[in-house]
């Protein structure tokens, strides 16, 4: 959908974007062809790689990057920098880099609608929000039974127009990532009905739910449970045509030291997971298959929490990872609007 280029421009509050030429870096690749941190942990993995292809860097200079939503009518990736409460924007056809908006109320997850319209996650007002064409913000939630929510943390839309957000305590936790305050409710995962906006609880069965993502037939819902315990999993929930969730389950059971945060999911139905904070070696990105087998490995120099598939045919996986920002060519599509 066309958005016109001056309201994107001027942003939620009206103001002129800041440049920031000092992140403002073209991309180069930072491996040799192909590039030996694509690794392939199954032989299947290997038609998702390009042999030449290797991993950018684009630009540097941040705190904590996550969130990314790509922006195909405008060619460019909207990210949040949390601790420096400020959305980032990089701009595939120039390799600028600009604040989109700042204070972004330590901003978390973003997705889009389908109306094109920028879902956010706020910490600092424990809301999600929604950017209208316009500019204009509103509030999609704040509260439920009439007590604030934690700190929604990662959203998805489904295609009927239903909205899908986690909602652990991580942003009251301290003041880096938001303001420090005591939880009021359970760790939800909540659904804001597409119609009605009427907000219900789609599981309460998670543990500080974290990342989330559905099947590319939307039949099955995928959620990264943080508060697991020896170690983080990765759960799926077969999701009726009402949206009710069923048959709660282990997708994917981490060892001890991978974890798991936020992802996307390929047409072909494979999980691409930001991973890592264990070890070096684990930082980047793993490839777990719709059977829950992991086949490969993007090897990256930072923790990676979050992707998101763009470019012109969604086959370019952005990676925000810790103070920089990746990205790879691959050999499959995102999910559209995923």
């Amino acid at each position: 959908m066309h958005i016109d280029r001056r309201t994107w421009l001027r942003g939620a509050a009206g103001a002129a974007l800041l440049a920031t030429p000092a992140l403002a870096q073209r991309g180069e690749p930072i491996g040799r062809y192909p590039d030996p941190s694509v690794q392939l942990l199954d032989p299947s993995f290997g038609r998702y790689r390009i042999a030449l292809a290797a991993v950018e860097r684009l630009a540097t200079g941040f705190r904590w990057t996550e969130g990314p939503v790509w922006f195909g009518d405008h060619r460019t990736l909207v990210f949040s920098d949390i601790p420096n409460n400020r959305l980032m924007r990089w701009s595939e056809a120039t390799g600028r880099m600009d604040v989109f908006r700042e204070p972004s109320n330590n901003s978390n997850g973003n997705t889009r609608d389908r109306e094109g319209r920028l879902i956010t996650c706020e910490h600092l007002t424990r809301r999600v929000t929604r950017t209208e064409l316009d500019g204009a913000i509103t509030v999609i939630a704040d509260r439920f039974d009439g007590k604030p929510l934690n700190s929604p943390n990662d959203v998805v839309v489904k295609r009927d127009g239903s909205i899908w957000f986690t909602d652990p305590p991580f942003g009251v936790l301290g003041f880096y990532e938001g303001e420090t305050a005591t939880p009021e409710l359970p760790t939800n995962l909540y659904r804001v009905d597409g119609q009605t906006g009427r907000i219900t609880v789609a599981t309460g069965d998670i543990n500080r739910p974290n990342g989330l993502a559905f099947s590319p037939d939307e039949r099955i819902l995928y959620v990264v449970e943080a508060g697991a315990t020896p170690a983080r999993v990765i759960r799926a929930f077969d999701v009726a045509e009402d949206g009710r969730l069923s048959n709660n389950r282990v997708f994917y059971q981490c060892r001890e030291g991978e974890t798991p945060d936020g992802f996307r999911v390929d047409v072909d139905g494979n999980l691409w997971v930001g991973w890592g904070m264990g070890t070096p070696e684990l930082d980047g990105v793993r490839v777990i298959n719709r059977s829950g087998a992991a086949i490969g490995h993007i090897h990256l120099p930072e923790r990676c929490a979050n992707l998101a598939f763009g470019g012109r045919h969604r086959n370019r996986l952005f990676m925000p990872a810790s103070r920089s920002l990746y990205a790879l060519y691959v050999n499959t599509q995102g999910v559209a609007y995923g």
